[in-house]
């Protein structure tokens, strides 16, 4: 349910100053490029509905007239949950499609594999969907925006009698 608000306010943020915004890679008067990865096939292809999702959640948005006139190319490539691919498909929505930033790439093993080059390369990464925490070391991690994780805390067990 938040995920909506989320890409939203991240696509307003990459706005919020039109002459930045202009100038900003992937950021064009009529369109911002945003990019995704999400293993679409392979051992973890049932939780890339996410980004199915995403797709289709886009789609909505450039239906209503985008985010201030702007139509949304969102750029996602299947991984197939293989962190060479990700970081293949990264360099690729970076240096040849040359996204804005990236928006909920999926899965620890690619996000792990992608972050030095995404960070290096000063791309944002924007809702990052992980099973991890260590996504929240901003020491580490500092560009990553975490949108959900499957770890959730556990309460101490009490032991059975």
């Amino acid at each position: 349910m938040f995920r909506a608000p989320m890409i939203a306010c991240a696509l307003v943020m990459s706005l919020m100053d039109g002459a930045s915004a202009a100038d900003a890679p992937g950021v064009t008067a009529t369109e911002i490029k945003v990019g995704g990865i999400f293993p679409f096939s392979g051992p973890a292809s049932s939780i890339g509905q996410v980004g199915k999702a995403v797709l289709a959640y886009v789609q909505s948005i450039n239906d209503r007239g985008g985010i201030n006139g702007r139509k949304i190319n969102y750029i996602a490539y299947d991984d197939a949950y293989s962190p060479p691919k990700s970081v293949e498909h990264a360099r690729r929505l970076v240096e040849s499609d040359e996204v804005s930033f990236i928006f909920s790439e999926l899965g620890t093993p690619g996000n792990s594999a992608t972050a030095k080059y995404l960070m290096a390369k000063k791309v944002p990464t924007v809702g990052i969907v992980s099973g991890s925490n260590k996504f929240t070391d901003v020491a580490n991690y500092p560009r990553p925006r975490r949108a959900l994780s499957a770890s959730i805390p556990r309460e101490k067990s009490t032991p059975s009698i």
